[in-house]
Formats: C-alpha cells, sequence, structure tokens
C-alpha cells in the first residue's frame, strides 16, 4: 500500500471513528437531554422560517434582471449573498447561463440569483472588470468574492451541468452547499471507487487511478482559487450614480 492509499485509509478510519462517537453519545442520551434537544431544534426551525420570509421579501427564491444599474447597490445593501450574471442579448452562452440560475435560484433561497446587461451598466462592469460575457459576479457582504468568466471552468463546454455550476458558486460559500466543495461533481464517482476499493483491500489495483484523481483534484482546486475583490466604491463615485 503506497503513501497516498495509507492516507485515505486514514482519513475513511477517522470519519468511521467520530460516527461511532456520536452514536454513543446518542445511546447515552436521557429524558432530559432528549426534550432538550428537541427544544432547541424548534428554536432553530422558527428562526430559519423567519430567516426564509425575511429572504423571500427580498426578492430570493428567483431569478430575475435588475432594471438599472442602480439597482446592484440596492440589492447588495439588503442581501449578504448575490449571484450576479452580466450578460448580453443574443449571447446563446448568456442563455445558458439563465437557464441554470434558473433552475439554483429557488433551490437556494439564502442568496439574490440576477443579471445586468453589460452594455446597460458600463460604470459597474468597468468598477467589476467584467470583460468576458457571461461573466458571473458572486458578492458576499457588497464585495465581490469571485467571478466565473466564460465556461473555462465549467469543463470549457457549452454541455456542463447545473450541479457543476452550483458547486463552482459554492466554493466562496456565497451559497449553501451540502456537497463535497473538494471535488466537481462530475468526478465523485472516481473518487468513491478509489475510497470503495481501499476499504475492500483491492488498492493494489488502483494505483493509477489514485494518482489520475490526485492529478485531476489539484487541477480542479487551482481554478477555484481565484478570487478577484474589489474596493468599496469612493464618495465621488457612489455620487455620480446617485448613491447616499
Amino acid at each position: 500500500m503506497n503513501n497516498i492509499e495509507n492516507n485515505l485509509l486514514q482519513v475513511t478510519k477517522a470519519i468511521e471513528k467520530q460516527v461511532d462517537a456520536v452514536i454513543e453519545q446518542i445511546d447515552n442520551l436521557d429524558t432530559n437531554d432528549l426534550e432538550q434537544l428537541k427544544l432547541n431544534r424548534i428554536k432553530e426551525l422558527k428562526k430559519l422560517e423567519e430567516q426564509k420570509r425575511i429572504w423571500l421579501s427580498r426578492d430570493h427564491g428567483k431569478y430575475e434582471e435588475l432594471p438599472e444599474e442602480k439597482a446592484f447597490f440596492d440589492v447588495i445593501k439588503k442581501s449578504d449573498n448575490v449571484v450576479l450574471h452580466f450578460y448580453r442579448n443574443g449571447s446563446p452562452r448568456c442563455s445558458i447561463v439563465d437557464k441554470h440560475l434558473k433552475l439554483l435560484a429557488p433551490k437556494h433561497i439564502e442568496t439574490r440569483f440576477t443579471k445586468l446587461n453589460a452594455e446597460k451598466c458600463p460604470f459597474l462592469a468597468e468598477k467589476l472588470k467584467i470583460k468576458t460575457l457571461p461573466t458571473i459576479a458572486l458578492i458576499q457582504n457588497g464585495v465581490m468574492v469571485d467571478k466565473i468568466v466564460g465556461f473555462t471552468q465549467l469543463g470549457n463546454t457549452d454541455e456542463f451541468t447545473t450541479e457543476l455550476l452550483e458547486w463552482r458558486i459554492a466554493q466562496n460559500e456565497v451559497i449553501n452547499y451540502e456537497g463535497d466543495l473538494s471535488t466537481p461533481p462530475d468526478q465523485l464517482e472516481t473518487k468513491k471507487t478509489i475510497f470503495k476499493n481501499i476499504r475492500n483491500g483491492n488498492g493494489d489495483d488502483d494505483d493509477l487511478d489514485i494518482e489520475e484523481y490526485g492529478i485531476m483534484r489539484e487541477s480542479a482546486k487551482s481554478e477555484t482559487m481565484l478570487k478577484n475583490d474589489i474596493a468599496e466604491l469612493t464618495p465621488e463615485e457612489a455620487a455620480e450614480l446617485g448613491i447616499d
């Protein structure tokens, strides 16, 4: 067994120990503990429902176009997480992005999904350095933390899946994601096969697959570490847009 296989096996064993420890804690809970857990869960659900109501009141849960450039600043004041698609009319690839974001918006109501015609917002496009369309700007707490330019990071194909775009957006926690952030969805089966073979004692037959998986993972990781921070607007710039 080589070092890669041994490391993966150790990780698997560590996860199993953690699961066993949680199960043991649950088995040792008494009636009062269970009742308190139930009450805490009810409080969490009520808090979440209230937060959902606030999000929906701010147009979360749907994918719509902003009417003008100025509206962007209103959006980032009200929503902590924003996915903004800069598009151009008549662009087939922009239409592809539209299709995927329409599916993701109702799934992730914690985030505002919207779009702007890049030709109608020259100031904002210049400020965010939008040079290629489509570009998806990922904004958190009023600052652009990342952007997805074209389809290069989506397999460089028009046939990428909604799940892959979702995974890519989630890299900066702009949406809540329950999957494996370290591995693109289209590579998950490869990863599962590696773990399965190691746990079954078949690691010696999969040396090449493990090496290939490591290369793919490092390549995907390097693509998703790019971030593009921008400075806040100066008072003069805000005044130019008529923003207080």
